[in-house]
């Protein structure tokens, strides 16, 4: 067993690592983190490029790749504290947008302006704590090759986008998305999938 893995395995080593790497009462790293840990060990393809303003609340024991000739845009907030988040070749990342993992982004997607994308999900069921205080869960995001995510779209956790597919501005993606469909709405809902016997773009019908 790795370092890491002992540390993420065992919960008072894991408590004392975040007491020592995170801004108490925060969800990023503290600054000596940010500044003298964090560019070491996140990998960056060639030609990748990070703005200036990007948010990037990084921790050292998760991973946080990107691929080559990517690029994320100003003011974007990028959060791997529970789970990793990994971008593929050729992305490109919209202004604003967030993204918290566990999240897998593939190669050549467009994410455009103020996309939300969480893999987490607070707990509410005990109404005697506040939802703040409630364990957390997560699950994997993961959007597939080619696809394209439209301005003010939100992800929720769990859900799978296909190859080549579109998500329409402003939708709510609860459940997954076939390969080569475009869905929109709140809750997005299937709206064309490509046919190949006629290789055309089909409406689907209500």
């Amino acid at each position: 067993m790795s370092f890491k893995d002992k540390i993420q395995n065992d919960p008072r080593k894991k408590a004392l690592a975040i007491k020592i790497l995170m801004v108490p009462n925060q969800a990023r790293p503290r600054w000596w983190v940010r500044t003298f840990v964090n560019p070491f060990l996140r990998k960056m393809g060639k030609g990748s490029v990070i703005r200036r303003s990007t948010r990037l609340d990084i921790v050292p024991f998760r991973a946080f790749n990107i691929g080559r000739g990517s690029i994320i845009e100003d003011y974007v907030c990028i959060n791997n504290g529970v789970g990793e988040v990994i971008i593929g070749d050729n992305v490109t990342i919209g202004i604003g947008s967030t993204l918290m993992g566990p999240v897998e982004i593939g190669n050549n997607v467009i994410l455009a302006q103020h996309v939300g994308i969480s893999g987490l999900n607070h707990g509410y069921e005990n109404i005697e704590i506040p939802i703040r205080d409630q364990k957390c869960t997560t699950a994997l995001i993961k959007i597939g090759d080619d696809s394209w995510i439209g301005t003010n779209a939100v992800i929720t956790a769990g859900v799978k986008v296909g190859k080549h597919s579109i998500v329409a501005a402003g939708s709510v993606v609860t459940k997954d998305v076939p390969d080569y469909t475009i869905v929109g709405g709140n809750p997005a809902r299937i709206l064309k999938q490509y046919n190949p016997a006629t290789q055309s773009w089909e409406s689907v019908s209500k």
